[in-house]
């Protein structure tokens, strides 16, 4: 077989990223891979979680070790703790994890809740609308987890969904027709937290129907990946915090687009 005929396939040659993730949730790795620019792959470990209480959140993080060193079996370049809920359950509990994750792997790790206060300080973000599919007690502890880390909420609303799989079945028009009618005047940016619920393709429409930067989980997390890897590729179609960023490379930026699949989910604003 001459070289010529031989398939490309991206095995991540510039970026390798172990993700951790709920056994539950069917919803970020697509939309994580479709937010990764070429020459970067994640590989993906599940810990246990499907609902929403206090014993089932704080029970994901009991086998982290174990699943910290299976990624590290594959010598990723880092490992993210990927669950909004968890990594927010308390203000020093991120902390914890990545401790925990750096000590077993050997491996630098983040987790959703480091990205998203980073794409918060680089937005200036400091009065956010939360959006958030949770229960109540979940939303209410993220509105402290946030006004903890000097980012007051102002005004949102929340779904009352107990489980990943209920989260999932939630239609991106259906995601953006709510979080349109519950976005405070007085926010600097909307915040669509979670990583189970299919936001990625509603941040640009929710932006120009609010007129205010709009983040998600996923959405954060490959740019806070991105960005502490020093990748700076523009990635096209998934909101101005990813715009914010490309003045920051100094080379031609490689461009991401959005997948078909989820621009044809994607709704015009009107």
């Amino acid at each position: 077989m001459s070289q010529a005929s031989i398939r490309a396939i991206d095995y991540g040659d510039r970026l390798q990223a172990g993700v951790l993730i709920p056994s539950g949730n069917s919803v970020a790795e697509p939309e994580l891979r479709a937010m990764l620019p070429p020459g970067s792959s994640m590989l993906v470990t599940r810990l246990p979680l499907r609902g929403s209480s206090t014993i089932e959140l704080t029970q994901m993080i009991e086998r982290l070790e174990a699943a910290s060193e299976l990624l590290a079996d594959a010598c990723v370049d880092v490992i993210v703790f990927h669950c909004t809920a968890v990594s927010t359950f308390a203000p020093d509990l991120a902390h914890g994890i990545r401790e925990r994750i750096e000590r077993a792997s050997g491996i630098r790790c983040f987790t959703t809740a480091d990205a998203i206060l980073a794409a918060l300080s680089k937005l200036n973000a400091k009065r956010v609308s939360l959006l958030t599919p949770y229960i109540d007690e979940v939303h209410t502890r993220e509105i402290g987890w946030l006004e903890a880390n000097g980012v007051h909420v102002d005004g949102g609303a929340s779904l009352g969904i107990n489980t990943n799989i209920d989260m999932a079945k939630l239609e991106p028009e259906e995601i953006l027709s709510w979080a349109r009618e519950n976005i405070s005047e007085a926010a600097d940016a909307c915040f669509l937290s979670c990583t189970a619920i299919k936001s990625a393709a509603i941040i640009e429409p929710l932006e120009r129907i609010s007129g205010r930067p709009v983040l998600t989980s996923n959405q954060s997390m490959v740019w806070h990946l991105l960005r502490s890897s020093q990748i700076l590729d523009s990635v096209e179609g998934f909101g101005q915090l990813f715009e914010s960023s490309r003045s920051e490379s100094g080379r031609e930026a490689v461009g991401v687009t959005m997948s078909p699949d989820l621009i044809s989910r994607t709704v015009r604003a009107s």
